[in-house]
């Protein structure tokens, strides 16, 4: 049997100063993408066209007072990205491009930061930061090689680590076949 729902009462929709006392409390939680406030905006005015007015109004608002900027957004990200989380580029100029956050203000920032970054050593921080150790056969190998790589470093890179760790050709060869289906006869 369903679990019945009391009847909700029919939504309200804020005006222009409720919508922006609603997206500075939003704000005051955690820094957010221009997209990111809009999709949560768009969810308490009148759907269609009668709400994107007001949506814009807010955003302008908001800008002038500088409240909400994705550059300073992209830049905040990035660097905390890079120091605390020791990630790749790959990965954070993808997370910024999902929080929509505009290409060119992305490749700037991405260029910014990482411009003076050293690959090889930043992934070693971040393999030391997961407390990943030497792998002992392939199975921890191609564990090492995809986490690497989810934490957006190249693979080659991945591979100069791995071979410094003297893991065996087989061993690497084995993950370049990964993406092969296996061949049967």
């Amino acid at each position: 049997m369903p679990f019945s729902r009391k009847p909700t009462k029919p939504k309200t929709f804020l005006n222009e100063a409720g919508l922006y006392d609603y997206a500075v409390k939003a704000l005051g939680r955690h820094m957010r993408t221009e997209a990111e406030l809009r999709r949560l905006m768009r969810q308490r005015v009148e759907p269609g066209d009668a709400g994107q007015p007001i949506i814009d109004t807010v955003v302008a608002r908001l800008k002038e007072y500088g409240y909400l900027d994705d550059k300073s957004f992209a830049e905040t990200y990035a660097r905390l990205r890079h120091e605390n989380e020791k990630l790749g580029q790959r990965t954070v100029r993808q997370k910024l491009t999902q929080k929509g956050v505009p290409a060119p203000i992305v490749n700037e920032t991405i260029e910014a930061r990482y411009a003076e970054t050293d690959e090889e050593t930043l992934a070693r921080q971040h393999i030391e930061r997961k407390r990943l150790r030497k792998p002992e056969n392939e199975k921890e190998t191609a564990r090492i090689l995809r986490r690497l790589v989810s934490a957006g470093f190249s693979t080659g890179v991945i591979y100069k680590i791995l071979r410094q760790w003297n893991v065996p050709d087989e061993a690497l060869s084995a993950l370049d076949n990964l993406d092969e289906p296996p061949h049967e006869e």
